[in-house]
């Protein structure tokens, strides 16, 4: 017969490693199952996101790519081009600089769609600026004979003569998502959180400065009309409530209106916008869904008519 091996004992150190490693292990599952209780129980909504779509037709982005993707929007509307000049021109954006404003890229390149200062785009500082790096975009995608029946990557290399011309067309169905929403073509369908309920309070003069900046002086914002009539039309803008005048356009004023209320969503949490109506629709930024409800019942003074986006600001 052969001989019987012992049991092999294990080492009394690596016995008290793999215990260790245990107690530490299931000391990281109570924390993690403490942390999701309690933000259940609070509510607590997490970091502010905004989405677009719905289902497995949807596109989440940050405030932060939120806040440019409307600099963007707002930047064609106000030019007179069409949806799909938009749609173009967040695509590239998305595949540039993922909808954020880097001063970083490629040798020079720098901003939103990457420009390059030495290919004479712009200085770096007019570069940085969305507004500023959006109307350039435009101005040379304009130039581009039939843009708007072009497949997207196309179109868009036209302009940014890119080494991979054929990643824009991959961020198509976001960038149409956005775009539908931006230019107000899609009602309500852009949602974000915001917390507001600290820091400083909303400069309304600031608001004022933005949306002149990109729709033009006729949709300044103005005083919203005060519990005993309509504001002066010399009142200084220093108001807690502003509202935005939709005028008419080459869009039904219906959807000019939903381009402004959807424009102020994006932009909330950098403009420290707290609540944006329009229509029968509100918007309030401490919404844990961050959509659009309806305002009736005891709310509906809280909607307009139709011929303005109502903002209230941060107070502080």
């Amino acid at each position: 017969m052969g001989r019987v091996s012992e049991p092999r004992r294990v080492p009394a150190p690596a016995r008290r490693g793999r215990a260790a490693r245990f107690v530490a292990a299931f000391s990281v599952l109570l924390g993690l199952v403490a942390y999701v209780t309690v933000h259940y129980v609070t509510g607590s909504k997490g970091a502010p996101r905004c989405r677009v779509g719905s289902g497995a037709n949807q596109y989440e982005f940050t405030p932060e790519q939120a806040s440019n993707a409307a600099t963007i929007a707002a930047v064609g509307s106000s030019r007179g081009l069409p949806e799909r000049a938009v749609t173009i021109a967040l695509a590239t954006a998305i595949q540039e600089s993922g909808l954020r404003n880097i001063q970083h890229g490629d040798r020079d390149s720098l901003g939103l769609f990457q420009q390059r200062p030495s290919q004479g785009w712009g200085d770096p500082e007019q570069i940085l600026d969305p507004v500023y790096s959006s109307t350039k975009f435009y101005e040379d995608l304009e130039k581009v004979p039939g843009y708007s029946r072009l497949p997207l990557t196309v179109a868009a290399q036209k302009v940014q003569r890119s080494g991979f011309p054929q990643a824009y067309a991959k961020h198509e169905p976001d960038a149409t998502l956005l775009s539908a929403a931006l230019t107000g073509r899609a009602p309500a369908a852009l949602s974000c959180t915001a917390d507001t309920r600290k820091g400083r309070p909303g400069d309304p003069v600031r608001v004022r400065d933005e949306v002149v900046r990109a729709f033009g002086k006729e949709t300044a914002p103005r005083p919203a009309p005060t519990a005993g009539g309509t504001a002066g039309a010399n009142a200084a803008v220093s108001a807690v409530e502003l509202t935005l005048p939709v005028r008419e356009s080459r869009d039904p004023r219906e959807q000019r209106g939903w381009e402004l209320a959807q424009w102020a969503v994006a932009r909330a949490g950098e403009l420290r916008i707290t609540e944006v109506s329009y229509g029968d629709r509100v918007w309030v930024a401490d919404d844990s869904a961050g959509g659009w409800s309806t305002a009736d019942g005891g709310d509906r003074d809280r909607g307009t008519d139709g011929s303005s986006v109502r903002l209230r600001l941060a107070a502080g």
